[in-house]
């Protein structure tokens, strides 16, 4: 069944801030930090292996090795201006907020902010990160639900752990996967079979720069606006693109 993986996800997601929410009442404020700096330092990790793909052989036969870093610093350039100028991540906080209006319940500066916080960060992490894109792509194809039973998985633990937290805000978050990856599937089906592995690769070395900002923004070092950086896991496909027709 196409779809069945992002469901699976949508679920994991809302099991999991439901449990993280729960328990997340119990930690003392000073526990609740030190769990958003855990997820912020293993998240740095992750976008780094992420970032590991600009050696993948067909990226670097279709771009040049020595040409790999420059097109995932173009497509987060080109991507940042694209995505700063349209304004995305102003666009997410005013979704966050409106769900926060409408569904926070709570209505101080402090709880108005952390709501939106969480539901900005975890649809970040949920949706940026490779198994995000070669998960949803798969289950398009009707290869399988194996990359995204995977990413359940993970996003279940990572929901509660966020949840417990920056509380409510990651519950919504679901919504964002069930967009970004009701997307991506219907992309599998329609184009997936004609998307070589270079250019998977470049969209997973660029969404591994945006996890290593998601990272530094968890752990309040400097407030970077990932989201207006989105845009480049679609510029890093088409620099590639470009660049192999003109090699």
């Amino acid at each position: 069944m196409t779809g069945l993986g992002t469901m699976i996800n949508i679920v994991a997601v809302l099991v999991g801030a439901t449990v993280g929410m729960l328990i997340g009442n119990r930690f003392s404020e000073r526990t609740r930090e030190t769990t958003t700096n855990g997820l912020g330092l293993i998240t740095l990790v992750v976008g780094a292996l992420n970032i590991g793909a600009i050696k993948d052989r067909a990226f670097a036969a279709a771009v040049g090795a020595d040409w790999t870093l420059i097109v995932v610093l173009g497509a987060v350039v080109l991507g940042g201006i694209l995505g700063s100028l349209v304004r995305v991540e102003d666009r997410l906080n005013n979704i966050g907020g409106r769900l926060q209006t409408k569904f926070g319940g709570e209505t101080g500066s402090d709880d108005r902010a952390r709501f939106i916080e969480g539901y900005v960060s975890a649809s970040l992490l949920f949706c940026v990160g490779p198994l995000t894109i070669l998960g949803s792509l798969s289950d398009g194809l009707g290869t399988g639900i194996d990359q995204l039973v995977l990413k359940s998985s993970l996003d279940l633990f990572a929901a509660m752990a966020f949840a417990a937290s920056l509380g409510l805000g990651v519950m919504f978050s679901a919504l964002t996967v069930a967009v970004v990856q009701g997307v991506l599937t219907i992309c599998g089906a329609v184009f997936g079979s004609f998307m070589p592995d270079s250019l998977i690769a470049a969209m997973t070395a660029a969404g591994g720069v945006l996890l290593l900002g998601i990272g530094i923004r968890l752990l309040q070092l400097k407030e970077v606006r990932v989201a207006d950086m989105l845009p480049a896991l679609a510029a890093a496909p088409v620099l590639t693109l470009i660049i192999d027709a003109f090699r």
